[in-house]
């Protein structure tokens, strides 16, 4: 299996309802809330996380929920850089937590409220997380016979529309941001 490839870039974010207003300007469409807890485990290779999400389709609707576990790769470089990841749905979060923590061992958990917008094929993630602040995030996944060029210049545009300077710009996970 061939893993997933996107470039992101996050940034700190002061004012989310400013960029929440910019994105809709830029022509972002909102997709939905949704409540994040990502329990990191250790890994040989890169970063290895358990996500358990809540969320809700509409204002009426029931809450759904579900949990993937996501081993990724990503330099700790500021700018825009490359993420290769592969997302396995999983049934049982609890049961696969308590294996993954006694093989491997816990390093911590990070918890969000996430406020997700598309523009095109790029994800704008509007973060709230606990003990950090505010973020925003962009991935530009890659579409089949899209260039890296193509995808930069979409996180460049969008970082340009919400106004975020180079100096906001992050260069690790939330979870290395907790000492995890």
């Amino acid at each position: 299996m061939t893993a997933a490839r996107n470039i992101e870039l996050k940034a700190r974010c002061p004012d989310l309802a400013a960029a929440r207003a910019a994105a809709e300007r830029h022509g972002a469409r909102f997709v939905r809330v949704e409540h994040q807890r990502d329990t990191f485990f250790h890994a040989r290779a890169g970063r290895l996380k358990l996500r358990e999400r809540t969320w809700r389709e509409g204002q009426d609707a029931e809450d759904r929920s579900g949990a993937e576990l996501i081993p990724y790769e990503r330099s700790d470089t500021g700018g825009a850089r490359e993420s290769r990841y592969h997302v396995v749905p999983v049934i049982e979060p609890q049961a696969l937590v308590a294996a993954l923590g006694a093989a491997l061992g816990i390093r911590g958990a990070v918890v969000k409220r996430r406020e997700l917008w598309m523009w095109h094929n790029v994800r704008i993630h509007l973060d709230e997380v606990e003990g950090l602040g505010s973020f925003v995030e962009f991935e530009a996944v890659m579409l089949p016979g899209e260039t890296d060029a193509e995808a930069h210049a979409r996180v460049a545009a969008l970082q340009a529309a919400l106004g975020l300077a180079d100096a906001s710009i992050v260069p690790v996970a939330y979870a290395d941001l907790l000492g995890l």
